[in-house]
């Protein structure tokens, strides 16, 4: 045994040998190899390995949307943009970077509060402000400061790479729908919570927006089997919730009215019943409503029923 000046070895003292991080306990070996065991470091020490925890939401939060769900990019002009939801529960796109309040102006600044955006400043010196007055696709409607006008010709320039580049090339708007078509609406009217709504897509293809345990969007459609299905009708369409008069029509209307709270709950929130069931469930994407106006979305307003197979419950 090595001496070390200053230090004698105790009476009875024998040298062990070094044992092996990998090996079970009381196993000796002379030498260790230089290449220790996965489940140490380099030193020997046990490496810790923890599960990997999935995201979750609170059951309290009033966005149960993840922050992987929120981030997109504009189909006029592809610049990146934010997705929230506001009061009304409808979604906004803000822009990314925050602003300095004072150089935008007072109609334009928002604030996020808990995952909710709010049409007004909170106070501070930054705001957001929303995409569509900064999109260069878009013609402004109100006066802009000397600042929001530099950042609107830098997104254009932007804009104009990412098309000479090929990495984005401008939506084109979708061809208006025949009125007198009976085949299924490509974006139909669904009346649910006392109110009517606008489908980005037909009721068979809507998909729900949960996130499932492999981090990835849930490929179920909320229109599941079994579960209890709408009915088309000829409704009226006049207006609804102080909406401008209107002369009265019918129109094809896809009703869910008849059905249980918590499954008008669930179409409004567009989760299969898997998801709708688990209360920890995040959301990875936003739900693809919109509030019906028969000014705005006449273009979607059919006359006849849909008589394709699976549409008439």
């Amino acid at each position: 045994m090595r001496a070390f000046p200053g230090i004698a070895p105790s009476v009875g003292h024998r040298e062990q040998p070094s044992r092996c991080g990998g090996a079970p306990p009381g196993t000796f070996t002379a030498m260790c190899p230089n290449s220790t065991s996965t489940a140490c470091r380099w030193d020997g020490s046990p490496r810790d390995t923890r599960p990997r925890r999935p995201l979750r939401v609170a059951a309290t939060s009033p966005s149960r949307l993840l922050r992987t769900g929120q981030s997109g990019r504009c189909r006029a002009c592809g610049n990146p943009i934010d997705f929230y939801q506001r009061t009304d529960q409808r979604p906004i796109a803000l822009h990314p970077a925050e602003l300095a309040a004072a150089l935008v102006p007072v109609s334009c600044r928002w604030h996020l509060s808990c995952g909710i955006a709010h049409p007004h400043g909170d106070g501070s010196a930054w705001c957001r402000i929303p995409h569509a007055v900064l999109c260069p696709a878009r013609i402004p409607t109100l006066r802009l400061t000397s600042h929001v006008e530099e950042m609107r010709r830098r997104l254009g320039v932007r804009s104009r790479r990412l098309i000479d580049s090929g990495d984005f090339a401008p939506a084109a708007p979708p061809p208006p729908e025949p009125n007198a078509s009976s085949a299924r609406p490509a974006r139909p009217v669904v009346q649910l919570l006392l109110g009517r709504c606008l489908a980005d897509r037909p009721i068979e293809d809507i998909r729900c927006v949960a996130q499932t345990r492999h981090r990835r969007r849930c490929p179920l459609p909320v229109l599941a089997p079994g579960t209890p299905k709408g009915i088309w009708k000829l409704l009226p369409a006049g207006p609804q919730r102080g909406q401008l008069t209107l002369p009265t029509g019918p129109m094809a209307v896809y009703d869910l009215s008849r059905l249980p709270y918590g499954e008008q709950l669930r179409w409004r929130t567009q989760h299969c019943p898997a998801h709708a069931a688990a209360p920890n469930a995040a959301d990875l994407a936003l739900a693809g409503w919109q509030v019906f106006d028969p000014l705005l979305h006449a273009a979607h307003i059919r006359t006849r029923l849909p008589h394709a197979p699976g549409d008439q419950a």
